[in-house]
């Protein structure tokens, strides 16, 4: 089959070099080169641990202060929260505990095997080196204060994750940048990172390059159909790309293209803001997670990273950058040795569910064509997996991760 991939994130780059391993023709269509957008700037991490949704039992009585606060960890822009009510009453219905542990068991599925999708991947383009398995800790002020986190620590456990209880003093041994800051952590071994999270996609796509994909620069708007066949996929300058099949993996604009074959889904953007440390001074050996501040630390090559926060403006507004500002001010609580003489700020799109599951198989009465998008947080975490997974329904093959919590018709 000759397979459109609208999208050359992760999610887009490792679904082609999963179809080209089954001997499909690949054409990559994007408005962006490889490795832009939420690809660039998330925080790096490969967690096998990060299964848990957004939105977790109690958070409900959370939100009207982090709504007030237009710094907090969660923050509606006035403007746009008309708009963007009705997902967030969604969103709250999926954080009851019985919801939560449905979704944490499919994510689980999904992102126990992120190291084994990766591995054929990153050997053939000769990539292993941008990817380590150093581990994750979660890190608190006081064991005290990380029973608040308890319940969904025990989900994990339950669900297969290693998580390891860490003293003090152990703490400070594995990383003693953190000496004074964190009296209690929680190691998750088997996670690992990227050490730079665009230039692993840019050398997934372009391998598959090399083994013959094509890539046009392009805003797709839609598609050219015949009874319940795509034909080829619309541009908004040029020709349309005459194709097999098409795999909708466009992030955050995804939603747009689906409404284009009768599926709606509620697909919204999570503004997410980073800060990369360029002058970085720290020896961490792993990615932290300093669980009360929201905020992931990956050392990368480029600097230290610095991610977290959401923010909800929709897909135009200008970014705010103050909320960037407040990450690097964390960052000197967490360690006030830090160098901050040279830093960048950046500002994406995360494509969320209110329910944290992406979205992933066939569009309902569409024969060849397939939905992946909407991995919010856990993009990096769940792109070679998702590839692997779309793969297979192309070929026919069944997959080994059950898709049904997923599926594209989920919330018609």
């Amino acid at each position: 089959m000759h397979v459109v991939v609208i999208g050359t994130g992760i999610v887009g780059v490792c679904t082609a070099a999963w179809l080209q391993r089954g001997g499909h023709q690949v054409t990559f269509v994007d408005r962006l080169p490889p490795g832009e957008a939420c690809s660039f700037g998330n925080a790096g991490s490969l967690s096998p641990s990060a299964c848990l949704p957004v939105g977790m039992p109690s958070m409900w009585k959370k939100v009207p202060g982090w709504l007030l606060d237009p710094l907090g960890p969660l923050t509606v822009r006035w403007p746009y929260l008309p708009q963007v009510l009705p997902w967030l009453m969604r969103f709250l219905h999926h954080s009851s505990p019985r919801e939560v542990e449905r979704i944490a068991t499919a994510m689980r599925q999904l992102l126990a095997p992120i190291f084994e999708s990766y591995e054929p991947l990153l050997a053939r383009a000769d990539a292993q080196h941008l990817v380590r398995r150093t581990g994750c800790l979660y890190v608190y002020s006081s064991r005290e204060i990380a029973r608040q986190w308890q319940w969904g620590m025990d989900l994990r456990r339950r669900l297969g994750v290693v998580m390891q209880d860490v003293e003090q003093d152990e703490l400070e041994h594995l990383e003693p940048d953190l000496q004074g800051r964190f009296r209690f952590g929680i190691l998750a071994p088997e996670n690992g990172s990227t050490l730079d999270p665009s230039e692993l996609v840019k050398a997934l796509h372009a391998q598959c390059e090399r083994d013959g994909a094509r890539t046009v620069l392009a805003t797709a708007t839609g598609f050219v159909r015949q009874r319940d066949q795509v034909r080829a996929v619309r541009l908004e300058a040029g020709e349309p790309i005459a194709c097999d099949g098409v795999v909708i993996a466009g992030g955050a604009w995804s939603a747009q293209l689906t409404r284009a074959l009768g599926l709606r889904v509620p697909l919204e953007t999570q503004r997410g803001y980073h800060v990369t440390v360029n002058s970085n001074n720290l020896a961490l050996r792993h990615t932290v997670m300093a669980v009360e501040h929201n905020m992931m630390v990956n050392p990368m090559a480029k600097g230290l990273r610095l991610a977290g926060s959401v923010e909800f403006a929709g897909l135009t507004a200008a970014p705010n950058y103050q909320r960037a500002d407040v990450l690097l001010q964390r960052s000197r609580d967490m360690f006030p040795h830090l160098d901050v003489s040279r830093y960048t700020q950046w500002m994406g799109h995360r494509p969320c569910l209110p329910d944290s599951l992406p979205v992933l198989g066939q569009v309902p009465r569409v024969a060849n064509a397939w939905c992946a998008f909407g991995h919010g947080h856990v993009g990096m975490c769940g792109g070679a997996s998702t590839g692997r997974e779309i793969a297979a329904l192309i070929d026919g093959r069944p997959p080994a991760v059950d898709l049904a919590p997923f599926s594209p018709g989920r919330f018609a």
